[in-house]
C-alpha cells in the first residue's frame, strides 16, 4: 500500500462483521468507512456503534472512492457477487469462506483478482486456532495415518428462522460450513473420492429444521476420513470432536481438550485458545498489504476444498461416489 492508512468497506453487521468492525477500528493503519447491513435499521445502528457511514446497497459501498479493501460478512449466497463487483471496482477483498458457493464463479473470482492485481483473502481462522495448530504440532508422533474423524453437532431448540436454516442463504451444508474440509484437506492433501449423504428435516420450503450431513473422504495418501456436521431439533448431543488414528498413536481433541495416545501413556496436549482470531486475521492480511507478508492461506487452496464440498453436494443428491477433479 502507498497510504498511511486503508479505507475499509464492511458488508454485513453480524458476528464475524462485529470482530472484524473491532479488529478494524484498533488498527492503527486502518479506517472503517462505511458499512452495509440487511436492513437500514441494523446498518444504522452498526455504524452508530462503530462510528462509521451506513450505506444503502453493497453495490453503492464498493463504488466508493475511498474505500480500499471490501471485508464480505454477509450471507453465503452473496459472497461471489459482491467479491466480483468489488474487485473489478479496483478494491482489496476479504470474504468469509466460502469465496462463492458455486464452484466456476470462485474460480471466475480468483482470475480477476490476479487480473486487477488485488488482494483475495478468503478468512480460514480454523486454521490459526489452538486445535489445528496442536494437531499440526503433534501429527509427527501417531505415525501413518489411517482414519480420520471430526464430528460438529448442535443442537437447537427450537431452531432459529435465520438464515444459517435457509438453503439458498447457507447453501449446501458441507460448502455453508466449508472450514469441517477445509482443515482436513490442509492437513492431509488430495482427496481421490467423496462419498456423502444429507437429510432435512423442513417444515416449509426455504428454512429448515435440522440437517444431518455425513461424508467420507478417501485421501491420495490412503487416509479414511469421516465429517459429520449437524445441526438443529432432532440433533440431542453436542459434541466438538476431531480424532485422528495413527499406527503408532492417536490424537483426541474434544472440544479444545486435547490428548495424545500411544502405547501405554496418556498425554494432555495443550490447546491455544480461539479468541482473538479475526483480529490475527486481520493484521496478517495488513501485512500482507503493507509489507507483502505472506498469508496464511491462498484463494487456491480454498478453492480445491470448495471442489471437494461440491462432490459431497452431488454426492448426496445422487447417491454415487465422486471423483474429486483437481
Amino acid at each position: 500500500m502507498d497510504k498511511a492508512k486503508v479505507g475499509v468497506g464492511l458488508v454485513g453487521t453480524g458476528y464475524a462483521a462485529k470482530l472484524r468492525a473491532e479488529a478494524f477500528l484498533h488498527a492503527a493503519r486502518t479506517h472503517l468507512v462505511a458499512v452495509v447491513g440487511h436492513t437500514p435499521e441494523t446498518s444504522a445502528a452498526f455504524a452508530n456503534q462503530f462510528q462509521c457511514t451506513a450505506m444503502s446497497s453493497w453495490q453503492e459501498l464498493v463504488a466508493r472512492d475511498d474505500i480500499d479493501l471490501v471485508t464480505i460478512c454477509t450471507v453465503n449466497r452473496d459472497h461471489g457477487a459482491i467479491a466480483k463487483a468489488a474487485l473489478s471496482s479496483g478494491k482489496h477483498v476479504i470474504v468469509e469462506y466460502p469465496l462463492s458457493l458455486n464452484v466456476a464463479e470462485a474460480e471466475e473470482i480468483i482470475t480477476l483478482a490476479k487480473a486487477q492485481k488485488k488482494l483475495l483473502h478468503v478468512e480460514h481462522i480454523e486454521l490459526l486456532g489452538g486445535v489445528h495448530q496442536a494437531i499440526k504440532q503433534h501429527l509427527p508422533q501417531v505415525g501413518e495415518l489411517f482414519y480420520v474423524r471430526y464430528n460438529t453437532i448442535k443442537p437447537e431448540y427450537p431452531a432459529p428462522r435465520k438464515w444459517s436454516y435457509n438453503h439458498e442463504l447457507f447453501g449446501f451444508p458441507l460448502m455453508g460450513a466449508l472450514s469441517r474440509l477445509h482443515r482436513l484437506t490442509d492437513l492431509f492433501g488430495q482427496v481421490l473420492t467423496v462419498n456423502c449423504h444429507n437429510r432435512f428435516w423442513a417444515t416449509e420450503t426455504e428454512y429448515y429444521q435440522s440437517c444431518f450431513c455425513v461424508t467420507q473422504l478417501c485421501f491420495s495418501s490412503g487416509l479414511l476420513a469421516q465429517v459429520i456436521y449437524a445441526k438443529g431439533e432432532t440433533i440431542w448431543h453436542r459434541e466438538r470432536r476431531f480424532e485422528i488414528h495413527g499406527e503408532k498413536g492417536g490424537l483426541i481433541f474434544d472440544g479444545d481438550t486435547g490428548i495424545l495416545i500411544k502405547a501405554g501413556e496418556t498425554t494432555p496436549i495443550e490447546v491455544g485458545s480461539r479468541r482473538g482470531l479475526f483480529a490475527k486475521d486481520t493484521s496478517i492480511v495488513l501485512d500482507h498489504l503493507f509489507h507483502d507478508a505472506p498469508l496464511y492461506v491462498t484463494p487456491e487452496e480454498s478453492l480445491y476444498t470448495l471442489k471437494v464440498a461440491d462432490a459431497a453436494r452431488r454426492s448426496a443428491e445422487t447417491g454415487l461416489t465422486i471423483v474429486v477433479e483437481d
